[in-house]
């Protein structure tokens, strides 16, 4: 019955409604689990800056760690098997999140170990999931494709982060806040499960994903060999102004959380209902979105979104009106819908096949460093001024006026491709 309603077995109709289920249920694990870890910090009693901490510092390890993955596809001359490795990998870290909710503790330095190899086995695989889509989709349709497939992301983002929360009110109601963040976890492990076997499903092209061995060489070459390739390349100067915007980014992004939980005062449902409505914006926007860059081009859609990301930030501070903040964040949706769709299709737009990977692993290197040194920078800021109302206020201004001075990196990355576009 059921193999009748799907598409044949080996075509690309299957492939790519597998790999639109895998981004669904991935996105139920993000939901559920990811968005939620630094609420989990503070649960467990650690402060508003140890939750900033848990937030970033594990993403630069994990950026470190994905400089194994070139050789890693090589070995096993498939991106699919690498991919598939690595989900399984970060599935399998919740099972120590789900303990440590029932046991009701962890210290700070656990949560560091759980949540860098659940950062490494995601960013791990990356470059060489990007590849492999990369070979899979068929140019002409991946604007619209991709469009889509992030659109249903949003929808299983916001399906798992509202589920989550309102277990969460449920225990905190019962005084069993811990163990509802165990069954959360538990949900999250099992949907990114789930999304392991729809990749499984999945083909991988022959003869059109690069798994080429990696150039020899110790770390500092594996750094040095796509920071070549980048500044030969237009791709170089996009890379860059997307750093520095992501350092900017994140002085103020992991202290949101705390800032609802703890100086407003949000119970969870609050949190649920102003945090996802972001998530769900996304999902309405992105048809609308997708066909605007389809029109306009990728470079062009950056360009916009950036511009309209720039004072997001500011405007939390006018009013703590649970409605007022759920329309600030349909805009942050639809800006950072943008923002991401745009991105994506540049990586692959930009950068020729034979370098993808590397251009990627070198992104996700800086992306890691920018995003440790402004959620540690924001983390310094919001402590050395007392965690107050006009400590979280002054991070919020400063993250906009560090976006602001990216802009002329975005207008240089935007000619420098235009001219590389026309040549």
């Amino acid at each position: 019955m059921l193999s009748s309603i799907l598409p044949p077995r080996g075509s690309l109709r299957r492939d790519l409604l597998a790999s639109t289920t895998d981004a669904l249920a991935f996105s139920v694990m993000v939901g559920c689990g990811e968005t939620y870890f630094a609420a989990f910090a503070l649960a467990l009693g650690l402060g508003p800056v140890s939750a900033g901490i848990v937030a970033t510092v594990p993403i630069l390890v994990s950026a470190l760690v994905q400089l194994a993955a070139p050789l890693a596809v090589a070995r096993l001359r498939s991106n699919r098997r690498w991919v598939v490795a690595c989900t399984t990998v970060q599935s399998l870290c919740f099972v120590p999140l789900v303990w440590w909710a029932i046991r009701g503790h962890a210290t700070l330095g656990e949560l560091l170990i759980a949540a860098a190899v659940y950062w490494s086995a995601g960013m791990a695989g990356v470059s060489a999931w990007t590849t492999w889509m990369a070979a899979l989709v068929p140019e002409q349709i991946r604007t619209s494709y991709f469009a889509q497939r992030n659109r249903l992301s949003q929808f299983g983002v916001f399906i798992g982060f509202v589920v989550s929360g309102l277990v969460l009110q449920w225990g905190e109601s019962r005084s069993a806040l811990l163990p509802a963040f165990a069954v959360t976890f538990l949900i999250a492990g099992a949907s990114r499960l789930f999304s392991t076997a729809c990749l499984i499903a999945c083909r991988e092209p022959e003869g059109r994903s690069d798994t080429s061995p990696p150039q020899a060489g110790g770390l500092r070459e594996r750094i040095a060999a796509p920071l070549r390739v980048l500044s030969r390349r237009p791709a170089g100067a996009i890379v860059v102004f997307l750093c520095w915007f992501m350092f900017g980014t994140q002085i103020a992004a992991p202290y949101f959380t705390p800032y609802m939980l703890r100086e407003l005062g949000f119970s969870y449902h609050t949190f649920m209902l102003v945090y996802g409505t972001s998530f769900l914006s996304k999902a309405v926007f992105l048809p609308t979105i997708g066909r605007g860059a389809s029109r306009v081009g990728a470079v062009r859609t950056l360009w916009l979104a950036s511009l309209a990301i720039l004072p997001l930030a500011l405007l939390w501070l006018p009013s703590a009106n649970v409605a007022y903040l759920c329309v600030v964040q349909v805009l942050a949706g639809a800006c950072w819908g943008s923002y991401e769709l745009a991105v994506t299709l540049i990586f692959f737009e930009a950068i020729e096949a034979k370098e993808r990977t590397a251009v990627v692993t070198a992104y996700n290197i800086g992306i890691a460093m920018a995003t440790v040194a402004g959620g540690t920078f924001g983390g310094l800021i919001l402590r050395s001024l007392g965690e107050d109302w006009q400590a979280y206020a002054t991070v919020f201004v400063v993250s906009c006026l560090a976006r602001l001075t990216a802009i002329p990196l975005l207008r240089w990355t935007t000619s420098r491709f235009a001219i590389s576009r026309t040549a």
